[in-house]
């Protein structure tokens, strides 16, 4: 077998063992994701090794969806970290083992706090699983890597098992992307779900003209503009729009009497139109559905404000 056999036979390997995952989404899932739900505190991930670092992407993932969550090394309850856990919480305990002996030390001082224990492993017979108000089963048939030792297939069953947990809550506390937005206010996915059309369009300087506007006058007008668009105004409200694509049709069309039609013969009476707080990705929803490249911003009285193309949205 080559390197690159043995690359595309561990993606194989990792795959199988996902879809494998699908018969244990059980009543205990279903019982996970209602405590998780009705958590009044936090939700205290814990785990040793590999699962302790795919428990710290759980905890992370779980509390930018709307879940306070964070991650601890059960070896740091020992030293005073426990004083960050109150009866309110649940503990997500990971192990693939379910025997790991840091984490079953741990497990006596969450009980006797009352806090409830999840346990994500791959042995529902283990000690953790016996301690746990549920267990969620996270057992694959062997590891990715030749010699079936390195936590492999493993460490990614228990992520996807957290990410399916993280999904359920999403969809149960109707969870929005204006919400997810709040939690990412520095990213760039952030930046996109918070940005409204207020913030990038442009204001001045307008391509307006009259539905009366001869379109040989309109032709400047729209190359003046530089946004490939005409917006055609009476008494300030607007009432249609022309495109370059507009114009370039009419010449076609009409030939050597294009110059005797007005705005008013080629204009698309009903633009698309948002409001000034309208988002971005609301905007470029518009803009894909009905495959155009500017929407305009208007106000309460549909008097133009300004103008985004798609340009502007590349933020």
């Amino acid at each position: 077998m080559t390197i690159r056999e043995y690359g595309i036979k561990c993606i194989h390997d990792e795959a199988e063992a996902l879809l494998g995952l699908i018969p244990h989404i059980d009543e205990q899932f279903d019982r996970a994701v209602e405590l998780m739900y009705r958590c009044h505190g936090k939700i205290i991930v814990t785990g040793v090794g590999k699962s302790g670092h795919v428990g710290a992407k759980i905890a992370a993932t779980l509390s930018s969806t709307g879940t306070p969550s964070f991650f601890i090394n059960p070896l740091d309850v020992f030293h005073g970290d426990l004083g960050v856990m109150t009866r309110d919480d649940v503990v997500l305990a990971i192990s693939n083992s379910g025997q790991t002996d840091e984490l079953l030390r741990f497990i006596p001082m969450v009980l006797q706090m009352q806090i409830p224990i999840i346990a994500m492993s791959g042995n529902s017979q283990s000690l953790l699983a016996k301690y746990a108000v549920c267990h969620l089963n996270v057992s694959v048939n062997h590891e990715a890597d030749p010699l079936n030792l390195a936590p492999t297939s493993s460490a990614t069953a228990q992520m996807v098992m957290g990410d399916a947990l993280a999904v359920a809550l999403i969809k149960k506390r109707n969870f929005q992307p204006q919400d997810f937005a709040q939690f990412h206010p520095g990213g760039e996915l952030g930046k996109r779900l918070l940005t409204t059309a207020a913030d990038v369009m442009r204001s001045t300087d307008l391509p307006v003209l009259s539905p009366q506007e001869h379109l040989g006058h309109a032709i400047m007008i729209v190359s003046e503009g530089k946004l490939g668009l005409g917006v055609a105004e009476t008494d300030s409200h607007v009432v249609g729009l022309i495109t370059d694509g507009d114009i370039r049709r009419a010449i076609e069309h009409w030939q050597a009497d294009f110059f005797s039609h007005t705005v008013s013969d080629i204009m698309t009476r009903e633009p698309k139109v948002v409001g000034p707080q309208t988002k971005i990705t609301e905007i470029q929803r518009i803009m894909q559905t009905h495959k155009i490249h500017s929407v305009l911003v208007v106000d309460e009285e549909r008097r133009l404000v300004g103008v985004v193309d798609h340009y502007s949205c590349m933020i």
